[in-house]
């Protein structure tokens, strides 16, 4: 097999030696040579991307040659702390090879996309430029290889998540990730999810294409699908043009795009607790269901791991202060207040994490969020405890449910790993 390495293993997928097979044949044809290396996987919020171990022995192998640092693709979250590292990488890599990113303060400026090509792309609804920047370690430092790696799923902003987005949005500013977001929020979600080819992706392209096209990146790209009791491998796709994230996302599209016959009344969402702190992150209960729940139905959102409302000190204010009331509510404040307007991405995650009064969202937290506070964000309140009674995860199965007083509901123990929505509401790539 030549470079580029696109293999595909139906059912139970790749073992852990038939991916290290993969990975030894694109290091034999990618990384033999190279004496500085950095690899950019995802952070904790990807634990089931398969990257934590692809990294590991990526970092295993190439060190015992090569100065080999990584640098998680952390976007707006917080920085991994040894516990999170320890958890999604090993304890086998020095915690001095990690290198953390910091959107607002730790980029370099490259250039920008005009404001013209951004206007055209969002149909007139963003007239503004949009600002190209990476960390500057990218730049500043000389590097014979760097590895971008992550997962292909449907994703809330762009369509598919991965390639360029995990570079100018992973390890990005705040300019890119601001319009990045506010460019998929007034595109209108339900027309990007699960797409190949959105606005926010030619933009993104275009930007890395310009700018960091000269750079020696190379992108391992990984799907999954959620097996009987475990998660499995199905897809590894190596290589770093375009045609490998098209690849990965038509494997993608098939395994994680779940289109269902009749639209949901009642849907229970898990948010695994090391995952989901914040609803920032876990409001992918709301924007990976909505294709799905009908008119009038309600999403029961059980969250034991809920700490706050946004990755950052500054997000999770304009959260509270502004709450997630109705688009029309939030495209006006941004009118009005100037630093809803300097933070565009939360302006667009105010528009993602609202229903628009089409089915309602009940937030189920422990002890941390109280009552007053999920209600104060126009979210209806139940304690995770109360809930889980009444709807026992152990009991449940991903799918269709038929509760013992005869209530049907449909339950996702993880909303990170797919998109559901009926077969009439998705229309697939235009």
């Amino acid at each position: 097999m030549t470079y580029p390495i696109h293999s595909i293993k139906e059912g139970a997928g790749f073992s852990d030696e038939e991916l290290i097979a993969l990975l030894d044949q694109f290091i034999a044809e990618k990384a033999q040579t190279a004496k500085r290396i950095l690899i950019l996987p995802p952070d904790a919020t990807r634990f089931y991307s398969k990257a934590g171990f692809i990294s590991n022995y990526l970092y295993q192998v190439l060190s015992l040659r090569a100065d080999v640092f990584l640098m998680p693709a952390l976007g707006t979250h917080d920085p991994m702390n040894d516990e999170e590292i320890d958890r999604m990488f090993g304890t086998d890599i020095p915690k001095d090879a990690f290198l953390a990113h910091h959107w607002r303060n730790d980029v370099v400026r490259l250039g920008e996309v005009p404001r013209e090509r951004l206007n055209e792309l969002s149909e007139g609804k963003l007239d503004a430029s949009l600002e190209v920047a990476v960390n500057k370690v990218l730049l500043e430092e000389q590097w014979d290889l760097i590895i971008s790696v992550g997962q292909i799923v449907p994703h809330e902003v762009i369509g598919m998540a991965n390639y360029t987005k995990n570079v100018l949005v992973g390890v990005g500013g705040s300019d890119t990730i601001h319009k990045s977001h506010f460019l998929g929020a007034v595109y209108g979600m339900e027309r990007i999810m699960g797409r190949t080819s959105s606005p926010v992706r030619k933009v993104l392209n275009e930007g890395f294409d310009t700018f960091l096209r000269h750079l020696p990146f190379e992108f391992i790209l990984t799907v999954l699908q959620q097996g009987e009791n475990k998660m499995n491998l199905n897809g590894v796709f190596c290589g770093n043009e375009q045609v490998t994230y098209e690849a990965a996302c038509e494997l993608s599209q098939e395994l994680n795009l779940n289109l269902l016959d009749k639209p949901i009344q009642k849907a229970i969402v898990y948010l695994e607790p090391h995952e989901f702190k914040t609803t920032w992150l876990g409001n992918k209960s709301i924007y990976r269901t909505r294709m799905a729940i009908a008119d009038g139905g309600e999403l029961i959102v059980l969250a034991p791991g809920l700490k706050r409302f946004g990755e950052d000190e500054e997000i999770d204010g304009l959260i509270r202060k502004f709450g997630y009331n109705s688009t029309d509510d939030t495209l006006e404040a941004i009118k009005h207040n100037e630093q809803l307007a300097n933070n565009l991405s939360a302006a667009a995650h105010l528009i993602h994490g609202t229903t628009d009064g089409r089915f309602s969202v009940t937030y189920c937290p422990d002890d941390a969020v109280s009552k007053e506070e999920i209600e104060s964000v126009n979210y209806q309140y139940r304690h995770y405890n109360e809930a889980v009674k009444q709807y026992p995860i152990e009991t449940l199965k991903d799918g269709w449910n038929t509760m013992p007083d005869g209530e049907e509901i449909f339950y996702v123990s993880n909303p990170a790993l797919g998109l559901w929505a009926t077969k009439s509401s998705f229309k697939g790539d235009a």
